[in-house]
């Protein structure tokens, strides 16, 4: 059955749009010109839009310095009028992420992408979560899907989507895998749960995992030409024998976006 992202997004919204839209500034930086970057960003302007949230992007060019790109961004996240600040990965290869993420407070890192806001979430001590992690938490209890009970694993330990998601189910799920491409797959046939992250067209094979298995897939391929692709097989004939399923486009997409914004008010709460 597949999952209905911007559903899902949509209820996350209408709760929003129940509470005060904050005051400060959304800001979002974007370094360069990535196509696949400018198409997530488009989709953060438009929830911005429908919540009446001022969200402002900066671009700034992509042969900066990180001693300039750094103070930029601090300049931005620093000021008393910005209530949260995200910087579009990835970042161009000369650019350090870490030092420019760092420069983000924690009170204002709705990513939580910053070393502060990183370390509280892994002992559970941030007042939000990283947003893969939200996505995962969001689309699980609409199963009722009681972690505690399964067996997950997680494809992929990237910064923005494996290595938040696995720390989070470290402390929720009965057995864990951690995999990275190149590992031994053959795991992914005790897995209830299946969670990838990594950008690889069809990656996981529906065929090669558990009948009635869930599949969170966050991989996301620009093809070029509007053609994105995720790392499910959706050719795979046996699709429909899973449990679940997040296509891509229009299946975790909308619903990190939305909890972002969801962090964003959090972050902001009177």
């Amino acid at each position: 059955m597949p999952i209905d992202g911007r559903a899902l997004a949509k209820k996350i919204i209408e709760r929003l749009k129940a509470e005060p839209a904050p005051k400060k500034i959304f800001a979002a930086v974007l370094v360069g010109n990535d196509p696949a970057s400018l198409n997530f960003l488009r989709q953060k302007e438009k929830t911005a839009k429908e919540l009446g949230v001022d969200y402002r992007l900066y671009n700034f060019q992509a042969d900066l310095k990180n001693d300039e790109l750094r103070r930029r961004v601090g300049e931005l996240a620093l000021s008393k009028s910005v209530g949260g600040a995200i910087v579009q990965l990835p970042l161009p290869e000369h650019i350090n992420k870490h030092y420019i993420l760092n420069i983000i407070p924690k009170e204002k890192d709705v990513d939580v992408l910053g070393e502060r806001a990183l370390g509280a979430f892994y002992t559970d001590r941030n007042p939000v979560l990283p947003p893969a992690a939200g996505t995962v938490e969001e689309i699980l209890r609409t199963h009722d899907f009681k972690l505690n009970e399964k067996t997950v694993a997680v494809v992929g330990l990237g910064l923005l989507v494996g290595k938040p998601i696995a720390n989070w189910l470290s402390r929720k799920a009965r057995t864990l895998y951690l995999l990275r491409q190149g590992s031994n797959f053959g795991v992914l046939r005790e897995a209830d749960l299946v969670i990838s992250g990594t950008g690889s067209p069809g990656l996981i094979k529906p065929s090669e995992l558990k009948p009635g298995a869930g599949v969170i897939d966050f991989g996301y391929f620009w093809g070029g030409e509007g053609k994105i692709s995720g790392d499910l097989d959706m050719s795979d004939q046996a699709l429909d024998k899973l449990g679940f399923y997040t296509p891509t486009p229009g299946g975790t997409g909308p619903v990190l976006v939305a909890k972002l914004f969801e962090n964003f008010y959090e972050l902001n709460s009177e």
